[in-house]
């Protein structure tokens, strides 16, 4: 999508080096003179945010690996020796702790776009799966590093979850063996865990290559999901992008800081900061927040093998949607109907989120009932979470093809430059005064 390059060496030593390895001409193409359609929005600052938040986890991770001891014994201390006699440790691990559910908070934002949008849809399938394959190394990567400080949830949650692929006939209980290095989670789980998590970033990263390869190969999406038709549609990735970009990082810089200076622990759980004990099971297991929705559709199914394979299917939908969604429309700008399911989908999540949070035989409205319609049996969040998740199942597996084939989208714009141009922003001051301004 790029085109021709317009790359010229300035010197004699660039163009020695572009004939040999052409590092320059690379970056120029990549990141200088690369076309992005001229409409994008501040939706599309989260692939750079997202690149950010790689390099301080790859970066304070290596620090945290210099002094973190992987035993059973000591993983705990080494932790608090961190914090408390490393120069800077305590913000090094802030910063990364905190780092993990940025990360997460970016990728979601991202992934929201990217649903709205139709940013999956043809010809960027491989694009929107390369995605997916980095969300699911993501989620293994933290759920390995949680596990890590072997506190009292760590241990426990690493317990749980382990513990589900055991559910699996024939093979589950080798795997889990396998996994744990034992009988039980132990030491050898934790040195396997500490192994993996600080092996599967680079691999993220390598997916992240790939990812922006692919995105160069077929385009960037736009929010009216027409594909760019002549240069009036696009603009020089620098300086228009980058500078968009580098606010948008800064803003998200500030927000970062505030929650490793201010409230490092907000989002963590207090039982982590009591050394991992067997013999004592926290009243309430949970993972970390953005595991939850998934937490939650897990206790949903009562069947441990159906919940198991009910939680991985939730991730597979996503993999499968580019052939899911059969309209022809990308952007849900034009989609009205589509639009209201979404909303209402983004709604469920929070709502699977908040369940996976909540003891799953807590009553939601108290003990008090305030409508009679509602039994005491169905007054619970484990309902809840299996009506959220069977619309969550239903969004993707019935609405989404359906609606694709039903709804009478709104018109679309010919091209990119016609509904860019004629916004009021883009006229110039001039023509916009009034007349006795004009002289």
């Amino acid at each position: 999508m790029s085109g021709h390059s317009t790359y010229q060496p300035k010197s004699a030593v660039t163009r020695w080096l572009d004939t040999r390895l052409p590092v320059g001409r690379l970056v120029w193409d990549s990141f200088v003179d690369y076309p992005t359609p001229r409409n994008l929005n501040y939706w599309w600052t989260f692939g750079g945010i997202l690149s950010v938040c790689l390099a301080i986890q790859i970066v304070t991770g290596i620090v945290l690996a210099m002094h973190y001891t992987p035993s059973a014994s000591a993983a705990f201390a080494s932790v608090e020796h961190i914090m408390r006699n490393v120069n800077y440790g305590w913000l090094i691990r802030y910063m990364h702790a905190n780092g993990a559910s940025m990360f997460f908070i970016a990728v979601y934002i991202h992934m929201i776009r990217g649903l709205y949008y139709g940013s999956y849809k043809a010809p960027r399938e491989v694009l929107w799966i390369l995605g997916c394959v980095i969300y699911l190394l993501m989620m293994a990567t933290a759920f390995m590093g949680y596990v890590l400080p072997w506190g009292q949830m760590s241990f426990h949650g690493a317990v749980v979850i382990t513990n589900l692929l055991g559910a699996f006939p024939i093979v589950g209980d080798t795997i889990t063996t396998l996994l744990w290095g034992g009988f039980a989670v132990d030491e050898p789980t934790l040195k396997r865990f500490f192994s993996l998590h600080y092996l599967l970033p680079f691999m993220i990263a390598g997916v992240v290559i790939l990812h922006v390869w692919a995105l160069h190969v077929v385009g960037q999406n736009n929010p009216t999901g027409v594909e760019p038709k002549s240069k009036a549609d696009t603009l020089p990735f620098t300086p228009y992008a980058t500078v968009k970009d580098g606010f948008a990082i800064s803003l998200f810089l500030i927000l970062f800081a505030i929650f490793v200076f201010y409230m490092p622990n907000a989002l963590g759980h207090a039982d982590n900061y009591i050394p991992a004990n067997p013999l004592v099971t926290p009243a309430h297991i949970v993972p970390e927040w953005y595991f939850l929705p998934f937490y939650a559709i897990l206790r949903a199914v009562p069947d441990k093998l159906m919940g198991v394979l009910a939680m991985f299917g939730a991730i597979g939908c996503l993999f499968a949607l580019p052939w899911l969604d059969t309209s022809k429309v990308r952007s849900m700008r034009y989609r009205p109907q589509a639009k209201l399911y979404f909303y209402i989908f983004l709604v469920v999540c929070l709502i699977l989120g908040f369940c996976g949070a909540k003891l799953p035989d807590d009553p939601v409205l108290g003990h008090f009932k305030t409508f009679i319609l509602i039994d005491s049996d169905l007054n619970s969040w484990v309902w809840l979470s299996r009506f959220a998740t069977l619309y969550y199942f239903a969004y993707f597996l019935v609405i989404m093809p359906v609606l694709g084939l039903t709804e009478k989208p709104l018109p679309v714009p010919e091209t990119i430059a016609s509904p860019a141009l004629s916004h009021p922003a883009s006229v110039p001051a001039a023509a916009t005064a009034a007349p006795e301004m004009k002289g």
